[in-house]
């Protein structure tokens, strides 16, 4: 690789770190693992950087790497299964708690404005910086500061509204409904 490209892969890595950082850490749990694997993608880019035509797509590109790096890993894992006589007590974990939650926070996010609804998912979801997000969306700093706070409370807002609705559901069984319209 020529010394221009060398200086230019070092570039990109100092700055795009921090964001590289957060994808792997979406793609694996343990944030030792996830600073592995980013290592690991661009041992394995770094090879390959003057193949890349448009170093615009660099960032897709890595994160290609990183979750067929992190796929590779899966599929080398030992399985740590020993048969036994008995099958342990254990309760199965399901994700339907994860899926409601999901659910909601879908629903709870068409309250919000459209640029309010970008703030959001641009700094919470992928988890990028203020000046990131700012730079993104063609807005200053302060404004997405002042745009985020705001969203939040009004998330907030509709959380407690819809919270305190079920409870009042709840507290009206079917038949006390009609014993309190008599009264």
């Amino acid at each position: 690789m020529a010394q221009g490209e060398v200086l230019e892969f070092e570039e990109y890595v100092r700055t795009r770190q921090d964001a590289l950082l957060r994808s792997a850490r979406r793609l694996v749990p343990d944030p030792v693992d996830a600073q592995d694997l980013l290592q690991t993608a661009l041992v394995r880019t770094y090879g390959r950087w003057d193949g890349i035509a448009d170093k615009r797509l660099a960032d897709a590109y890595l994160r290609r790497v990183m979750i067929n790096t992190r796929t590779e890993w899966w599929r080398a894992r030992k399985l740590e299964e020993v048969p036994t006589e008995q099958l342990p007590d254990a309760s199965v974990e399901d994700s339907t708690e994860q899926h409601a939650d999901r659910a909601l926070l879908m629903d709870i996010m068409k309250v919000l404005a459209p640029k309010q609804r970008s703030v959001v998912v641009l700094r919470h979801w992928e988890q990028m910086s203020t000046e990131e997000t700012a730079a993104a969306l063609g807005m200053s700093a302060g404004t997405v500061k002042s745009t985020l706070h705001r969203a939040l409370a009004r998330l907030r807002e509709e959380l407690e509204s819809r919270d305190l609705a079920e409870r009042g559901a709840r507290a009206l069984e079917p038949g006390e409904e009609r014993e309190r319209c008599a009264a």
